[in-house]
């Protein structure tokens, strides 16, 4: 994978393919950001840098340093933009187009199938194919949602497992197949259960040589403290608008105005713009269940709360909280709306239609309340609190908050 092939982040391009020209990588970096930002196609930009036979990267495999010892960076920035390019054609480059290196090694969030046995503790080698066949076919732009899918998961939550770590300390122990680095890529690894983690925790401490860890994460703050301490540290902020627009343009083919609207609603997220798209997407179920509840907030329709919530307790975990992320999206949209200012505006056409009428009912009254109600549910369900007893009473609540607005605007 080259770097053009990432959609925007030029900064963090640059950054990267300094390090691999200078020769002096970190063993472990951490790559902090959305999938949807890049962080997953960033780490496998710089895994083929690495690997590439004609890259800079790979010949300079030999001077890996542990991360107390990395210096300064290299502040040329024509010296990164004359190397650290995979080539594209050398033998690595081959394996690596359809993701089949025996150098790289890919270690990401399972889930337990009923058709494995009692004792067995999942790892990424369950589901390799899986994976491959995943990255091949949507790019280094996925979901944990997509992924759940390919898995053939249901309500399950997807981890890393211990097994996983000792599996990974296992592949990097051996000596590189290919004469350079041994790269393993650890894909959401704030995922890692416990054990997991203080597994991995002494891989770091002591690395095999040449072995470079990159960790791609959405949330940090869920790693140890102590995993944290031992890695560089990068952040992937989101896609500028106007790479999305571009980008959107020249891969999906629309015209550059609605690639505009596109982009602004899509919060420099690439998945949330190609999900946009879809004529039945997940963002179009989460606005029509959200303008459900709304509507039966606003006419106190317990009986329809109480199918909404049997609905809505029927999904996932990781769907149901990627939805309560939505509706505060809307909800913060809705306040926004009030204001008249359309600059402030980051909405799709369907959900400017809904907010236009709805936004007067959420102002300064009640959208500390409700964003805290939201929040609440959104950390119950994190924790495994019962998924219908959660949506019910923040439906009624809501609906308190919805009731008290609608009189003081009558009044």
């Amino acid at each position: 994978m080259k770097w053009n092939e990432v959609i925007g982040q030029e900064e963090v391009t640059d950054r990267l393919k300094a390090m691999v020209c200078s020769g002096r990588m970190p063993h472990a970096l951490m790559l902090c950001g959305n999938t949807g930002h890049g962080a997953l196609a960033l780490a496998m930009a710089l895994a083929s840098a690495l690997l590439c036979q004609n890259s800079n990267g790979r010949k300079k495999a030999a001077t890996t340093t542990s991360l107390g010892m990395f210096g300064e960076e290299d502040d040329s920035n024509s010296a990164a933009s004359q190397c650290g390019d995979p080539c594209g054609v050398c033998p690595q480059c081959a394996m690596l187009k359809q993701w089949h290196h025996p150098d790289l090694h890919f270690s990401f969030p399972t889930v337990k199938l009923p058709s494995m046995s009692t004792e067995h503790k999942p790892v990424s080698d369950d589901f390799i194919s899986n994976w491959n066949e995943l990255i091949n076919r949507e790019g280094p732009y996925i979901s944990l949602e997509q992924w759940m899918e390919q898995m053939g998961a249901t309500t399950q939550q997807a981890i890393i497992t211990a097994g996983e770590s000792d599996a990974l300390t296992r592949k990097t122990a051996i000596k590189s197949s290919q004469g350079g680095y041994k790269v393993g890529i650890i894909w959401l690894a704030e995922l890692m259960n416990e054990s997991s983690a203080n597994k991995f925790l002494k891989t770091l401490e002591e690395p095999s040589d040449d072995t470079i860890f990159i960790l791609v994460v959405e949330r940090p703050e869920l790693l140890l403290e102590t995993i944290r301490s031992r890695v560089q540290r990068i952040d992937i902020p989101r896609i500028s608008q106007e790479a999305l627009q571009a980008a959107l343009t020249e891969q999906q083919g629309i015209d550059s105005s609605m690639a505009l609207k596109i982009a602004r609603a899509a919060e420099g997220n690439w998945n949330n713009a190609v999900e946009m798209l879809k004529p039945e997407s997940e963002q179009k179920m989460f606005l029509d269940l959200f303008i459900m509840i709304m509507r039966q907030a606003y006419t106190s329709d317990v009986r329809g709360m109480k199918k909404w919530s049997d609905t809505v307790a029927a999904f996932g975990r990781e769907q149901q909280k990627r939805m309560l992320q939505y509706f505060m999206r809307m909800v913060r949209e809705a306040f926004i709306s009030n204001f008249k200012e359309p600059a402030l505006s980051y909405m799709t056409v369907e959900e400017e239609e809904f907010i236009k009428k709805f936004g007067q009912f959420v102002n300064e009254i009640n959208i500390i309340e409700i964003n805290e109600l939201l929040e609440l549910a959104l950390r119950d369900i994190s924790q495994n609190t019962y998924q219908k007893v959660v949506f019910f009473d923040t439906a009624l609540r809501l609906t308190v908050l919805i009731q008290r607005n609608k009189r003081a605007i009558k009044k």
